[in-house]
């Protein structure tokens, strides 16, 4: 069966889990949920999930919100507005609806079960449930084409993470047909896989039901005093009575080694961005088949400013630094960051391996290093920040690697 004859928008809903608090993002989400944070420049993070669906085919989209979701609704209305209602293709945002439970929601799998409705009313084949928190790049087609070859029930897309990491994911054991016969959610000892000892073989938080199975697992697990989330409860009870099968996860990256990041810290969020300004990315967001699509204000382009005034005559030097419109640099020196739209950077300032947000004002002789300047911040003249960590500590948020983050509008003075 080849992909051209899987009608995925016809059969396949899909519904995105966006509604998480990101704590350990905070204060990056302070006044955001998490798939509403910026990364690589022009971005927000449940681009990358919503265009792997587009260019897979899938337009029938729900996301799932519920915390500080206003300026996640305001991007999904701004920026993924390209879907025909009269073909019945869409992307809906639905809050906690309080239909069945007068709770928020309780967990992954209650997520679903509050809006059970909406499956009632698509009858769809199969529901595609997804993250709105990773950055990847996958073809839906070819896990929905595995799962109809398998005869699954349920197929869980999986990955080799190394194996002290594996503390994090769900952890997946399968016999040689790539059934699944072991999981266990978050192992304080995960188990490596059995060709290679330094890895062990984790669930990416993917998951392809046939629609009659998830509607009786969540209905069943709704009856019961559990967590209600999928990794904790409806998974660890499928593998044992229905056909639950590994998706190897195949990257449509252009490049050997697949790019899966989970960035719900600081410190993967800002590693995951220095991953961009790398002479040759791991992750190419510059793939003409594989456009990654966003709400795209009207900026004027990038400029640098030559300061003939400067007593050392001394101009921009920009390196290994994505720079995006509206961008102003005089006389200054960007190495390996990423500025978002509409930047003021004045001379003689220095910004290293950092993060810049929309609307950031940085003045004369300031040296950044190490940091993530969160939008509408203005940065006083002569101000460092990511040279001294104590220091730092006094007025910022500091992560266990030494990343200074400086919260979205912060008066400084």
């Amino acid at each position: 069966m080849s992909l051209s004859n899987i009608q995925t928008y016809d059969k396949i809903l899909t519904i995105i889990l966006a509604g998480g608090q990101g704590e350990r993002l905070y204060p990056l989400t302070k006044d955001r949920a998490k798939p509403a944070v910026p990364f690589g420049g022009i971005y927000r993070i449940i681009d990358f999930t919503l265009s792997n669906c587009l260019n897979s085919g899938l337009r029938k989209i729900v996301v799932l919100t519920q915390y500080k979701s206003f300026s996640l609704d305001r991007h999904l209305r701004l920026g993924w507005n390209v879907f025909n209602n009269e073909l019945n293709e869409y992307i809906e945002q639905i809050p906690p609806q309080q239909r069945i439970s007068d709770q928020w929601y309780q967990g992954t799998a209650d997520a679903v079960y509050q809006n059970i409705y909406t499956l009632e009313k698509e009858q769809p084949e199969m529901v595609l449930i997804l993250s709105g928190d990773h950055i990847y790049k996958m073809d839906y087609r070819k896990m929905a084409l595995f799962h109809r070859e398998k005869k699954a029930d349920l197929t869980i897309a999986c990955m080799d993470v190394p194996l002290d990491e594996g503390k994090r994911f769900g952890i997946i054991q399968t016999n040689e047909d790539n059934r699944i016969i072991g999981f266990h959610e978050k192992p304080s000892a995960p188990i490596p896989s059995p060709n290679n000892p330094e890895v062990t073989f984790a669930s990416m938080g993917i998951y392809l039901f046939n629609t009659r199975t998830l509607v009786k697992a969540i209905i069943g697990d709704a009856k019961q005093n559990t967590n209600h989330d999928f990794g904790k409860n409806i998974i660890p009870e499928m593998i044992h009575s229905k056909r639950v099968y590994a998706y190897p996860f195949t990257d449509k990256n252009n490049n050997d080694l697949s790019y899966w990041r989970d960035i719900g810290t600081l410190d993967a969020y800002w590693k995951a961005n220095m991953d961009l300004v790398q002479e040759s990315p791991a992750f190419n967001i510059y793939d003409k088949d594989w456009p990654i699509r966003t709400y795209k204000a009207q900026y004027p382009p990038a400029k640098t400013v030559y300061q003939k005034d400067l007593p050392d005559e001394r101009t921009d030097m920009i390196i290994n630094s994505i720079v995006s419109g509206g961008c102003i640099i005089s006389g200054a020196k960007v190495e390996g960051c990423i500025l978002s739209p509409d930047i003021r950077v004045d001379p003689h300032s220095e910004i290293y391996d950092s993060i810049i947000m929309e609307n950031v004002r940085i003045g004369r002789n300031v040296k950044i290093r190490k940091a993530i300047i969160d939008k509408s911040v203005n940065i006083p003249d002569n101000m460092s920040i990511g040279y001294d960590r104590e220091e730092d500590s006094k007025h910022f948020t500091v992560t266990d690697s030494g990343i200074v983050v400086v919260r979205k509008e912060m008066h400084l003075i």
